[in-house]
């Protein structure tokens, strides 16, 4: 079990520090599917600020339990609201699959930490 847990929260954190710097950096990519879902480009460096406090969270978290486990509720969170703001526009799976993908490997990395020894 801590090997599943170890190996989901290094991948969660790296997407998650990924998707941070991109959304500071600005990507036009980025910036263009943030828009479309209704965030604007002002709000982008408290998102990707979030990001990486949960992909740091979930790093340091393998000391401390309790920091490993609230980081990736954290992160399970964040993607939620990613979640609700594709199904408020109603995105096709093209769209949606990312935010999908990564919402559940939070929510798996969450059970994981959660049952850690």
């Amino acid at each position: 079990m801590d090997i599943a847990m170890i190996v989901c929260s290094l991948v969660l954190a790296l997407m998650v520090l990924v998707s941070g710097a991109a959304k500071l950096r600005k990507s036009p990519q980025i910036v263009e599917g943030m828009a479309h879902v209704g965030v604007s480009e002002s709000q982008l460096p408290l998102l990707a600020t979030l990001e990486i406090l949960g992909g740091v969270g979930l790093l340091v978290g393998f000391g401390p339990k309790i920091l490993g486990q609230l980081a990736a509720v954290g992160v399970a969170l964040y993607f939620l609201g990613a979640l609700i703001a594709h199904l408020r526009k109603r995105d096709g799976v093209a769209l949606f699959a990312p935010a999908f993908v990564l919402f559940v490997l939070a929510v798996v990395t969450v059970g994981l930490q959660v049952n850690r020894s």
